[in-house]
């Protein structure tokens, strides 16, 4: 890294020094167009085999939750069966006894 630092700053000072110095103008301004700039406008459209290979992997994934979902459902509804609230009694359920309001 330091060898590329050295060589990027030896281009500017061979270019610095290769011309006449003017005053109160800005000279040999470093442009770098490594991407597309977009203000206030929609981007670049991605390229054909990025937008193909983003529908695959979304099916995929789909394919994926769908299928676990199909076969593996216990994920959601739970693993045992819900016990039938009718069936519980009234110490479980937390409510008094009524002989105990009598007294």
């Amino acid at each position: 890294m330091l060898a590329s630092r050295a060589l990027l700053v030896g281009r500017l000072l061979h270019r610095g020094l290769g011309r006449k110095a003017t005053t109160g103008v800005l000279r040999n301004q470093l442009v770098r167009h490594g991407h597309d700039w977009s203000y206030r406008v929609n981007g670049p459209k991605p390229e054909m085999a990025t937008r193909i290979g983003a529908q695959i992997a979304g099916g995929l994934m789909w394919w994926w939750v769908l299928w676990h979902l199909f076969h593996e459902y216990e994920h959601i509804t739970g693993e045992f069966e819900y016990p039938d609230p009718s069936q519980w009694s009234n110490a479980e359920l937390g409510i008094p006894s009524e002989l105990d309001e009598l007294e």
